[in-house]
């Protein structure tokens, strides 16, 4: 029998920095935006840090990175996402000189994941701006952050050229459009946001990610470096046309920031947008060059729901989901906390973005989040959680569909492999991890690890390299 995956696929998991390191504030850390929102990215901001945060204290993985990442070597890790909190490097996010405690903190996590073999995954801007750079310069609004997202990009690319090899520039970059604070920095509210400084900042991500790119080249040729957006495949509600060009329209608003990273030029779909609603781009002298010399060595994306489009106003009714939300699928299923649940659209998303683009494509999120009950075991504590095997299992059959397909798929990583905070509520309690973190939504709870039933379902599979799904 062919393999479905070949050999070397990376196998692992997936995490944020502000939502399991804590130590928000030690060895010179500054404040990021993840600090002043104790109730999730769309939740009130608050003036400074308060105890209410879980973010704060996140699951401790600043002191415990080595019980965790023996953990996931058991597992059977090939590669670990993480992000590098930008504050800790530059704590405001303009100072001309590194802070060094920082910088030390990610070099003793990188050499402790090369003792396992395990490859870093790191991603440079994972909704955590710094605070400073909110409250001074309006976040990316500002083209000054461009030059400071330059500089830290640099620091970081030279210290670790030998231990990282693969990067990302900006998680769910396309999130910005829908999460102004969390993803971008932008202070202003987004009901006075307007559209021509919303997307007079995306320009301004999408120029400092085709910076970044260009200089990790320079820096390590053998860097591979990726766009990192959400995936949400949007079916017409009805076979009405009208339908079918809303579901088209909602997804063109994901493509425009793979297209530019792949294409490295704004596509004509958005400029018939941007001129009917009066925004004009303003492009600095050597934008298109940047944008159209330094395209992305692969693709990344996080993939947890698909929804539907009407062009009808009576059936808008949003559905909950990853940020961009959608009208709810009468045909699917959905999580306790409302995002509706699809295999097959993985295996749709995978295609779609091989046959447009033809490069590889690497999935770094993907999982369930659910209220995970802990129960005594033959060995100890553990969860049960047939729920989030079943969703896996089924999520990754269509990943193997999509491969037979002929997709260039380079790896996995399935979204919080351990226990964290929750970008979108900061609850404990919605859980994504194959191994449990005893801490609650009220702060309690001894941090104490325990494995999940998923923890050795996870296992095998790797060790049969994806093999047993189709057994």
């Amino acid at each position: 029998m062919t393999k479905v995956f070949p050999e070397g696929f990376l196998w692992g998991g997936a995490t944020a920095a502000n939502q399991y390191e804590g130590a928000y504030n030690l060895d010179g850390k500054g404040l990021t935006v993840q600090d002043v929102t104790p109730k999730g990215g769309f939740g009130p901001i608050t003036e400074e840090p308060t105890p209410d945060n879980l973010k704060l204290e996140g699951i401790d993985f600043y002191h415990r990175y080595k019980e965790d990442i023996a953990l996931f070597a058991e597992m059977g890790f090939k590669v670990f996402r993480t992000s590098i909190a930008w504050a800790r490097i530059f704590p405001n996010g303009d100072e001309i000189e590194p802070n060094e405690a920082g910088l030390q903190f990610y070099d003793d996590l990188f050499d402790e994941l090369a003792k396992y073999g395990i490859e870093p995954l790191v991603t440079l801007s994972h909704y955590e701006t710094p605070l400073h750079l909110a409250k001074e310069y309006d976040g990316w609004t500002n083209r000054k952050l461009i030059g400071f997202f330059e500089r830290y990009a640099r620091t970081v690319f030279t210290r670790y050229k030998d231990k990282v090899k693969y990067w990302l520039t900006f998680n769910e970059i396309n999130s910005v459009l829908h999460a102004p604070f969390m993803s971008g920095g932008i202070l202003t509210p987004p009901e006075k946001l307007s559209k021509q400084d919303l997307y007079q900042a995306v320009h301004h991500e999408l120029v400092a990610s085709a910076l970044a790119t260009k200089i990790g080249h320079e820096i390590n040729p053998d860097f591979k470096i990726g766009c990192m957006v959400i995936a949400m495949p949007a079916y017409p509600l009805t076979p009405n046309p009208v339908d079918v060009l809303e579901a088209r329209q909602f997804e063109n608003q994901n493509y425009l920031f793979s297209d530019i990273h792949v294409r490295g030029k704004y596509p004509n779909y958005i400029q018939r947008f941007f001129k009917e609603e009066g925004i004009e781009i303003d492009f600095a002298e050597g934008d298109k060059e940047l944008m159209a010399e330094n395209p992305v060595d692969f693709i990344s994306f996080s993939y947890y729901m698909s929804v539907t489009a009407t062009a009808d106003p009576e059936k808008q009714a949003r559905a909950k989901g990853n940020i961009l939300g959608g009208v709810p699928n009468p045909y699917l299923e959905a999580s306790e906390w409302g995002w509706q649940i699809d295999p097959i659209g993985l295996r749709m998303v995978l295609n779609a973005f091989y046959d447009r683009y033809q490069i590889p494509l690497f999935i770094v999120e993907n999982g369930l989040g659910a209220k995970d009950v802990l129960v005594d075991g033959p060995d100890g504590p553990t969860v049960e959680d047939d729920y989030r095997i079943d969703y896996l299992e089924k999520h990754l059959k269509q990943v193997g569909e999509a491969m037979k397909d002929g997709v260039e798929l380079w790896g996995y990583t399935t979204w919080g492999c351990i226990d964290l905070v929750s970008a979108s509520t900061a609850e404990m309690s919605k859980r994504y991890g194959f191994i449990y973190v005893d801490r609650n939504d009220d702060g309690s709870g001894t941090l104490a690890r325990y494995k999940k039933k998923s923890f050795n379902w996870y296992k095998d599979l790797i060790a049969s390299n994806g093999e047993n799904l189709f057994s």
